[in-house]
C-alpha cells in the first residue's frame, strides 16, 4: 500500500502489542551486543525549560526509524517530565516512509519492556516483592506490563504523592501504595521510572541480592553512588558509560568501561549476568534508538493487520 499510515496515540497504544514488544526489544538488544545495529549517540537541543532529542536507528529485520522527542518539566509534579514527540518509520530496503506515531506510547512500552527483560535475565528466581517508583507515565507503563508478565506478584508502588501511587498502582491486579522507601525496603526487584535529577533509591533499602533497574534520570542520577560501586552494571549499549549526557547515563560517569555488560550478551547467552544469589545486579537504562525502531515495527505491523490510522500521501 503506498502512502505514509499516521497514527494517533490511542491508535499506536493498542498497536503495542505486549509479548510482540518484548520479543522485538529483545531482538533489538541482541542487534546492539552483537554490533548489528546502526545508531548514532543521542542528541539534544536544549531550551531554558528542555530539550528535544533525535535518535535515528536501523535494526536489521526490524526496521529504520527515527524519533524526535521533547522532554519538559511536568506543570505542578516537582521532579516529573513529559516526554512528546513522533516516530517515523522507514522501509529499511529502499527509504520511502511507511508511517508515522506517538512517539509517547512507543518509548514508555518499549521502556518498560527492557526493563522488564532485564528482571526476567538478572533477578533472582521467583522475586517475593517487586517495588515500582515512580507516579508519572513511565511508572503507570511499567505496572501494566508487570500486570501482564507477573499478575500475581506482590507489587508496591512507591511515590512522594499518596493519591497517584495509588492511581499507578490500580494499574496492577495485586499492587499496593507506599512512600518510596516503605516500597523499596526489602525489595527483591526495584524499578526507577522517576525524572529525578538526584539519586530517590539508597543501597541498603533493597534485598540482599536484588535487581535494581533504572530507567529515569534524564536531568541526574537517579541512583546513589554506593549502588553503582557495589553492583554488578548492565545496560543497553556500552555509550551508556563512555557517552556524556544526554547520550550517556549520569550515574555511569567515570565508571570503567569494562564494569558494564550489554543486556543483550546476557539474552544470546554470551554471558551468565547474575552470578551468585547474593549479587546485586544494576541495569541502567539511557534509552536507545534501536528500542524504539523494534517497538515501530510491531506498531506498524499490527495497524495494517488490523486496518488501525490514516494513509496520507507524503
Amino acid at each position: 500500500m503506498s502512502g505514509v499510515l499516521v497514527l494517533d496515540r490511542s491508535q499506536t497504544r493498542a498497536a503495542l502489542d505486549p509479548a510482540r514488544v518484548m520479543a522485538a526489544v529483545a531482538t533489538a538488544l541482541v542487534a546492539i551486543a552483537r554490533g548489528e545495529a546502526s545508531a548514532p549517540p543521542r542528541i539534544a537541543a536544549r531550551t531554558p525549560a528542555g530539550l528535544l532529542g533525535a535518535m535515528p536507528a536501523h535494526v536489521p529485520g526490524l526496521g529504520l526509524a527515527a524519533k524526535l522527542v521533547s522532554v519538559f518539566a511536568a506543570p505542578g509534579r516537582p521532579g516529573g517530565s513529559e516526554h512528546r514527540g513522533v516516530v517515523a518509520l522507514f522501509d529499511e530496503h529502499d527509504g520511502r516512509p511507511l508511517a508515522l506515531m506517538d512517539a509517547e506510547s512507543i518509548s514508555a512500552v518499549r521502556t518498560a519492556a527492557v526493563a522488564t527483560l532485564s528482571m526476567q535475565a538478572l533477578a533472582g528466581p521467583h522475586p517475593a516483592r517487586i517495588a515500582v517508583v515512580g507516579t508519572g507515565a513511565q511508572a503507570r507503563a511499567q505496572v501494566a506490563l508487570l500486570a501482564v508478565v507477573a499478575p500475581g506478584a506482590a507489587v508496591v508502588v512507591g511515590g512522594r504523592s499518596p493519591e497517584r501511587a495509588r492511581r499507578t498502582a490500580a494499574g496492577h491486579p495485586t499492587a499496593s501504595a507506599d512512600t518510596v522507601e516503605a516500597a523499596v525496603r526489602g525489595a527483591d526487584v526495584v524499578f526507577c521510572c522517576t525524572g529525578a535529577a538526584e539519586p530517590v533509591i539508597r543501597r541498603h533499602w533493597p534485598a540482599e541480592g536484588a535487581h535494581i533497574s533504572s530507567v529515569g534520570g534524564s536531568e541526574g542520577p537517579e541512583l546513589d553512588p554506593e549502588t553503582i560501586r557495589s553492583g554488578s552494571l548492565f545496560a543497553e549499549w556500552a555509550g551508556a558509560a563512555a557517552s556524556v549526557p544526554p547520550a550517556g547515563a549520569h550515574e555511569l560517569q567515570g565508571v570503567a568501561p569494562d564494569r558494564v555488560t550489554l543486556l543483550g550478551s546476557v539474552l544470546d547467552g554470551r554471558h551468565p549476568g547474575r552470578r551468585q544469589p547474593g549479587e546485586l545486579t544494576v541495569f541502567k537504562s539511557t534509552g536507545h534508538a534501536a528500542l524504539d525502531v523494534a517497538a515501530a515495527s510491531v506498531v506498524h505491523g499490527f495497524a495494517r493487520a488490523h486496518g488501525l490510522g490514516t494513509t496520507v500521501d507524503l
